[in-house]
């Protein structure tokens, strides 16, 4: 069975920074376009940053010039660095993996909370 498992949530001051990190098993990411998502308390689970297998990654308007999506390859897990966080970034937040062919993300993990303090 596929899993992807994120990790690095955590409590954060706002202007602090964290790292999550999206581990997969049965799935290699290398060949799949990768996401993060997130979702607060009452909203909707909203896009947060992709990256193709081929071309540039893409950001939310929210995020841009503060987070960064990145892969390893040899780790098959997928990063999303998060600076400059502010309290409106709490959230639970989410991996997903979609074919290149498709649209449809395949693939979540569990969610990691991530809570920024004011």
């Amino acid at each position: 069975q596929v899993q992807l498992v994120e990790s690095g949530g955590g409590l954060v001051q706002a202007g602090g920074s964290l790292r999550l990190s999206c581990a997969a098993s049965r799935v290699t990411f290398s060949n799949r376009n990768m996401g993060w998502f997130r979702q607060a308390p009452g909203k909707e689970r909203e896009f947060v940053a992709s990256l193709r297998v081929k071309g540039g990654p893409y950001y939310s308007d929210s995020v841009q010039g503060r987070f960064t999506i990145s892969r390893d390859n040899a780790k098959n897990t997928v990063y999303l660095q998060m600076n400059a966080l502010k309290p409106e970034d709490t959230a639970v937040y989410y991996c997903a993996a979609r074919e290149t062919y498709s649209n449809t993300y395949t693939y979540w993990g569990q969610g990691t909370q991530v809570t920024v303090s004011s």
